[in-house]
């Protein structure tokens, strides 16, 4: 459900606005090793963060970042065989598949989502690093503004820029990618 209604936020906020889009480098990810996951963040910077204009990359959208609850990180173990789920996932859309009904409107029937084999998530800084079968090496490197923030989770979800980034994905590097704040269901 969360998935959903994040999926059909995104949609409803994303805008015809282009990015430049610069070529990058985009080696294999390594192999998650010990000590490639790691938490340090004492506030709750759990939801979705989701951009505020569109970020392209091929025919790929970039939907969102979940970012789950501090349980969540403590439970995970690593990407395992099977595994749909780590505390920090971004989505993508491939925006040129069919529209579906959803029970929260339309949405794109073809989504990537990527989970990581490396990620750091501190109070000031989100670091995200996986791999897709759609997209290749996918790196996310954002500075999160914790009083915008603080701001958005007294609003539930205020349209002001929480996180400022750098995304790579299919060896391409977009840069200023801005994203606000969404608790979710």
């Amino acid at each position: 459900m969360r998935h959903l209604i994040g999926l059909a936020a995104g949609l409803l906020i994303l805008t015809g606005c282009d990015r430049s889009v610069a070529p990058g480098d985009a080696p294999a990810a390594p192999a998650p090793t010990a000590g490639a996951f790691s938490h340090t963040a004492t506030s709750d910077l759990s939801g979705y963060y989701m951009p505020v204009s569109e970020v392209r990359i091929g025919k790929w959208v970039f939907d969102h970042i979940f970012v789950g609850q501090a349980f969540e990180f403590e439970a995970w173990k690593g990407v395992e065989s099977g595994t749909t789920f780590a505390p920090v996932m971004l989505q993508f859309d491939d925006a040129t598949s069919p529209m579906v009904q959803t029970e929260l409107g339309e949405a794109r029937s073809v989504t990537a989502r990527v989970l990581p084999t490396r990620y750091a998530v501190a109070e000031d800084r989100l670091v995200f690093e996986g791999t897709s079968a759609e997209l290749g090496v996918v790196r996310f490197e954002g500075r999160i503004d914790q009083g915008a923030l603080a701001t958005s989770r007294r609003n539930l979800g205020d349209e002001g820029v929480v996180v400022t980034g750098a995304l790579t994905a299919a060896g391409q590097t977009v840069r200023d990618v801005r994203l606000r704040w969404w608790m979710g269901d």
